[in-house]
């Protein structure tokens, strides 16, 4: 049976700190995932209209191995400044690959498209994003951080409802922890038809996303088409990582099986005009030990992955703007306690 972590978030690893910086009005936001120390480090792109920074250098063949922080943020192309701001940050307190006298801080971004969400983006010369980079740096922390419109999740959307930023964890038998944090902007849609059933829901955890399963009967409108409109770009990004020790092909590996479930959470995934980018980190904490531990592994990563999906619709609120995407939450009002 599968386990969350106490905390049911990234967190959970050890070593691991997540911070944002949330602009309601601007309508977007970024996500700072900082690793104690340099975790080995890969990912996948697999949606077909991607924006990125530094992610080249993820691939299983190239010479960096390891990162000092993961970026997520909104604002496309605009959002890529963002990494500049982490980057100050861990310049500042003298993280980085040293080469020669200097030391550069590896920090690899992923960016989704949140420009047409009906927040103001009229920010003058510069965007904010360097700054908000930095505060997402700053605000890092080991603990519980918030889900929903935060972070790069602020001005996310989908098909459907309000996208969002969503976590999960799980413990493997052998000990290890893996975890996900997706930040949900998807072109198709987390739940089922136009009803509150998420298509994660056989993979849920102790109600983490309202505990309502999956339609009694489903019907050939359940998977018709549902996509957030034409010649419009979105993204889902994120992170999967764990305390097991990994190579950075085996890190690589785990980047593809969390795009599994992503594809198991959100009907249609990988479209034209996503672009679904998974980055994986490992922090080395465990031992691996054999090829059983490490499939096991590998098959926690997609859950955990579809799971962080969901919380990230089930926990968005609507932006405070006129004509904004209507939230889950709105649509299907939880019980009052």
């Amino acid at each position: 049976m599968m386990t969350a972590g106490p905390l049911n978030l990234l967190t959970d690893i050890e070593g691991v700190a997540v911070g944002h910086a949330t602009d309601l009005a601007l309508g977007s936001g970024v996500t700072a995932i900082v690793f104690d120390e340099p975790a080995i480090a890969s990912g996948s792109v697999l949606g077909g209209a991607p924006g990125g920074r530094d992610t080249a250098l993820l691939d299983p063949s190239m010479t960096v191995q390891v990162v000092d922080a993961f970026v997520l943020s909104g604002g496309s192309a605009f959002g890529l400044d963002a990494a500049g701001g982490v980057q100050a940050g861990l310049r500042e307190i003298g993280r980085g690959f040293q080469v020669g006298a200097v030391r550069v801080p590896i920090v690899p971004q992923a960016i989704l498209m949140d420009l047409l969400n009906g927040g103001d983006k009229d920010w003058g010369l510069h965007s904010p994003y360097r700054e908000m980079g930095y505060e997402a740096f700053r605000a890092a922390g080991a603990g519980p951080f918030a889900l929903g419109t935060v972070g790069a999740g602020t001005g996310a959307t989908t098909a459907t409802f309000k996208g969002g930023i969503g976590s999960a964890s799980a413990r493997t038998s052998a000990g290890h922890t893996v975890a996900a944090l997706m930040a949900v902007n998807a072109m198709g849609s987390a739940t089922v038809g136009d009803g509150p059933h998420f298509w994660a829901a056989p993979y849920e955890q102790d109600g983490e996303f309202g505990g309502l399963g999956l339609p009694e009967k489903f019907t050939e409108g359940h998977s018709a088409l549902r996509m957030k409109g034409v010649n419009l770009k979105a993204t889902t990004i994120g992170v999967i990582v764990t305390d097991a020790a990994l190579t950075k092909a085996q890190a690589h590996r785990l980047s593809i099986m969390a795009h599994d479930g992503l594809a198991r959470a959100v009907l249609p995934a990988h479209l034209p005009g996503d672009g679904d980018t998974i980055f994986s980190a490992a922090t080395g904490a465990r031992p691996l030990g054999d090829m059983t531990a490490f499939a096991e592994l590998c098959h926690l990563a997609t859950l955990v992955t579809a799971r962080a999906v969901a919380r990230g619709i089930y926990e968005a609120t609507a932006l405070p703007v006129p004509n904004a995407q209507a939230a889950w939450r709105d649509a299907f009002p939880l019980p009052a306690k």
